[in-house]
């Protein structure tokens, strides 16, 4: 297996802050791993254990009031 080191550069452009929290897409980071979203998110449900609580959460609409 083959190891591609993957630049600072890259890894910053790919992080986001949403809501105030710098933020990664699992799609981006599936990526870097090399792997399929689903994979990924399989891998963490699976070993959600080892994780901190706050590792992944997931969007919702915020509604606005007219």
């Amino acid at each position: 297996m083959t190891k591609h080191l993957v630049s600072r550069e890259v890894i910053e452009r790919k992080i986001y802050v949403i809501r105030g929290q710098k933020v990664m897409l699992d799609r981006d980071l599936a990526a870097l791993y090399g792997v399929e979203t689903r994979v990924l998110n399989q891998a963490v449900r699976r070993n959600i254990e080892r994780f901190p609580l706050d590792f992944m959460f997931a969007l919702t609409r915020i509604s606005r009031a007219p």
